[in-house]
């Protein structure tokens, strides 16, 4: 394929999963700014307002992996109820495509829930020039980390109401255990050590250092990249060697 059909592919993807939905039920975008802030409120009401920086950047994170996990259910509906992923399979169109195409439009689904805490972080989070580049970094790690997990899970799974079950669970381990919406440092040491098996722990302590909510040191910061990176890495080498692209 040419780079003009490719980005003419992903732009149909882009507005058959994400534009399209959007102008035809709009209501559904409540519910991608609904689980972030809910988290938000109930921070903010148990610490009296002291981690609410804590809540608006861990709800980046928690929206930009919702954005990524969120792509299973999508993915698992289209290859079975619809059997789309069949046509694709068949088409010029290569996997990569088909997978940034559909990414990307969850991505433009969920950016008035982003824009919220955008909106929230430059209101209360003290915004500077480096903590805007570290967030823009980190959330898109993050986001595409979990979109390859999405597209990796979603080849495996024989119906959409596996996604019902994987989705929430994911976002467990990844958002409400380890220290998004808090400081590593009110975990005891053991615990500490268990949160850092989650890659959403080294992208919520480069954040939250970044905006001067704990302490980072620049060996931290290097170290918290590159298993964040790694990690990344190592998703996206999984989905291409391990997912099926086609049916067996």
């Amino acid at each position: 394929m040419s780079r003009r059909n490719r980005l003419r592919s992903v732009l149909t993807l882009v507005q058959l999963n994400g534009l399209i939905p959007i102008r035809t039920t709009p209501l559904y975008l409540l519910n991608t700014v609904a689980s972030p802030l809910s988290f938000l409120f109930f921070i903010f009401i148990v610490s009296h307002g002291t981690y609410l920086d804590f809540g608006i950047t861990g709800g980046m994170v928690l929206t930009m992996l919702t954005v990524g996990t969120g792509l299973q259910s999508d993915l698992t509906h289209y290859r079975h109820d619809l059997r789309f992923q069949d046509v694709v399979v068949a088409s010029p169109v290569e996997a990569p495509i088909y997978v940034a195409g559909m990414a990307l439009s969850e991505l433009v689904y969920s950016l008035p829930a982003l824009a919220v805490f955008v909106a929230l972080f430059f209101a209360w989070g003290h915004p500077t020039v480096m903590s805007v580049v570290v967030i823009t970094g980190v959330v898109l790690l993050v986001w595409g980390f979990a979109s390859a997990l999405a597209f990796t899970l979603a080849t495996y799974f024989e119906d959409v109401r596996e996604t019902f079950l994987f989705s929430p669970m994911i976002s467990l381990v990844l958002t409400v255990l380890p220290p998004v919406y808090y400081p590593l440092s009110a975990l005891p040491a053991w615990a500490q050590a268990v949160a850092r098996i989650s890659p959403t722990t080294y992208a919520a302590g480069l954040v939250q250092g970044a905006c001067g909510l704990a302490p980072l040191t620049l060996s931290d910061a290097e170290l918290d990249w590159a298993v964040l990176v790694a990690f990344t890495v190592a998703l996206f080498l999984l989905a291409a060697f391990k997912a099926r692209w086609r049916e067996p």
